[in-house]
Parts: structure tokens; C-alpha cells; sequence
């Protein structure tokens, strides 16, 4: 059977957004060993919450990236982003595509998504390549989801283990 601390350590792996949080240090302990359903004593997990919080860097960088709004997007069979069956195509319909070129990857994707989502704007879709991100969002969001991304990409957010 895997130790506390495995466990421990596994649960925050599950939960992404608790990982960032211990690496920023801005994690309370004992609510945070509440939280994750690992068997052992409150304290124990809260114990070995501090040590991987040890173990995990945190910083931001800045994505240098170039973001634009492209309007007019709608469904269509080919365009801008085509995930499964379905494609965005400018000139097919009144979304807004908020279209970031440079040096993106998945993480900028990731803070793009959780800005998006802090703002209260639900993408229609979303995906990125090697040097390309786009988010279509309803009309009206789209100067808000500009900014939303600007920001997002000022401060990417990279949480990585001292240990790798």
C-alpha cells in the first residue's frame, strides 16, 4: 500500500488547481487536507500537504504572443478551428474569435480558459497548436475575452516539482 504522502501527493495531482495553489503558497492546510478524501488523520495530511508544497515551484511568465479579434465566425465545414465535425469560419456567422499567435502552448490555453471562466464567458470553442491559440466566444464577449486573454497571457502560471 502506497504511504500517506504517496497518497497525499497523488490527490493534489488530481486536483490541478490545488497543485498551482500550494506552489503559490497560498494554500490553507488543514482545510485543504479536508478537502481531498485521503484516508488517514487530518494533521498527517496536512503535514504531508506542507512537504510537496516544498517540493512544487511556482512562477508566471509572460506568453509572447500577439492576440487579435477576428468577428463574423460561424460554423462552417472548414475555418480558423475545426475540432470533430465541427469548424469556425470567418464571414459564417456572428461569434468573435479571439486569436492569439506566438508562443503558446497548453498551459496558455489552461490561464486563458480559467480568466475566461473568472470573467463569467463561456467559450463556444476552444484549441491551440504549436504557435496558435484561439477561443470563440458570443459576439458581445469578445472585448472582454480580448482582454481576458491579454491578461491571461501576462501571467502564465507554471507550477513544476524541484524533484523532475
Amino acid at each position: 500500500m502506497a504511504s500517506l504522502a504517496e497518497r497525499t501527493r497523488d490527490a493534489v495531482d488530481a486536483r490541478p488547481f490545488l497543485r498551482t495553489a500550494l506552489a503559490a503558497g497560498v494554500v490553507n492546510y488543514a482545510a485543504a487536507a479536508r478537502l481531498l478524501d485521503v484516508d488517514g488523520e487530518e494533521d498527517a495530511v496536512a503535514t504531508a500537504l506542507r512537504r510537496h508544497a516544498d517540493d512544487i515551484t511556482y512562477e508566471t511568465t509572460r506568453a509572447d504572443a500577439t492576440v487579435t479579434m477576428e468577428s463574423g465566425l460561424g460554423e462552417s465545414d472548414t475555418g480558423l478551428l475545426s475540432v470533430n465535425d465541427t469548424a469556425y469560419a470567418s464571414g459564417a456567422g456572428s461569434l468573435t474569435g479571439v486569436v492569439a499567435t506566438g508562443d503558446v502552448d497548453a498551459r496558455a490555453l489552461a490561464s486563458v480558459i480559467g480568466r475566461l471562466d473568472a470573467a463569467g464567458i463561456a467559450p463556444e470553442a476552444a484549441g491551440y497548436t504549436t504557435h496558435s491559440l484561439v477561443v470563440v466566444v458570443d459576439r458581445r464577449d469578445g472585448p472582454n475575452a480580448l482582454r481576458a486573454v491579454e491578461g491571461a497571457l501576462d501571467a502564465v502560471a507554471r507550477a513544476g516539482s524541484d524533484n523532475a
